[in-house]
């Protein structure tokens, strides 16, 4: 049983509280403004508690032969749980972390430390201006996970934000992000058309009832220039304690509909979820 006390500190966006986990030695949960950002096992960092990090995983695993060391971008950081999945499967890999929110960083850093070697470097930047600062061709595969408290950041939404997630994957290098949506998914639809503006391969992960538009919930998209494995993936997600679709090609196409690319001009934040959704409320 995990004996430790919760630990609740104000970072930059919001107030952060890590909490133990009661049934776990060393698990912990961390909400900032009470929104689930992350959840850690320091003794298994392969446990994956948010459904939406399973999804990620799953990527992750897809994107070269197994045990293979990657050349990783993560764009949000919370308690690092994709690094240090990245880090544990794959060794040797290397992994660069941009989180704006400094304070949520010393948070981390001071509880939850990553292991000496592990490979990952965590910078204190803004996901935006570190992408554009980042060399061409330099990532084997870039994840986007980064909510300003619940919601997606308008700048992070963008064909001219697209495009520089290709210039700095390899060609053959994959790229996903963590969404989140509702019916009838104008946010969603509108990220489906920017990517499939820059990146001629995409698929989408997520469970059945929010595709059905019967909850708001979270959307993983995959995009890449090579063809995705969607049948291996596909097994996989069905496998899940909470099973999830693989959404490519036409099916992606008529979810789209009329939607069109987002340029930085018009681009605004992913909607905010429901009371209720994420625990919030």
């Amino acid at each position: 049983m995990n004996e430790q006390i919760p630990v609740i500190r104000d970072v930059d966006w919001g107030t952060a509280r890590l909490m133990p986990d009661v049934d776990t030695e060393r698990g912990w949960l961390l909400t900032v403004d009470g929104a689930p950002q992350s959840y850690v096992d320091l003794d298994d960092p392969t446990h994956l508690e948010f459904e939406y990090a399973q999804r990620l995983a799953h990527v992750v695993d897809h994107a070269a032969d197994e045990g293979v060391a990657l050349d990783v971008v993560h764009l949000g950081g919370g308690a690092l749980t994709l690094p240090r999945y990245v880090a544990a499967t794959r060794p040797g890999s290397r992994q660069d972390v941009a989180e704006a929110d400094r304070g949520l960083l010393a948070l981390v850093a001071e509880h939850l430390p990553v292991p000496e070697g592990s490979g990952i470097v965590v910078h204190g930047a803004d996901a935006r201006e570190w992408l554009e600062a980042a060399p061409d061709a330099s990532a084997d595969l870039l994840v986007a996970d980064v909510f300003g408290g619940s919601r997606v950041p308008a700048h992070l939404t963008s064909v001219e934000y697209a495009r520089q997630a290709r210039r700095v994957l390899r060609p053959g290098g994959t790229y996903a992000a963590n969404l989140a949506d509702g019916a009838p998914f104008p946010f969603l639809r509108s990220q489906l058309a920017t990517f499939a503006a820059v990146f001629p391969e995409l698929a989408l992960i997520a469970e059945p009832a929010v595709l059905r538009g019967r909850r708001f919930g979270n959307a993983v998209l995959v995009a890449s220039d090579r063809p995705i494995d969607t049948a291996r993936l596909a097994r996989r997600t069905a496998a899940d304690a909470f099973p999830a679709r693989v959404e490519w090609g036409e099916p992606l196409a008529r979810l789209t509909g009329d939607a069109r690319p987002v340029r930085d001009a018009e681009a605004v934040p992913s909607p905010l979820p429901p009371e209720g959704a994420f625990g919030i409320g």
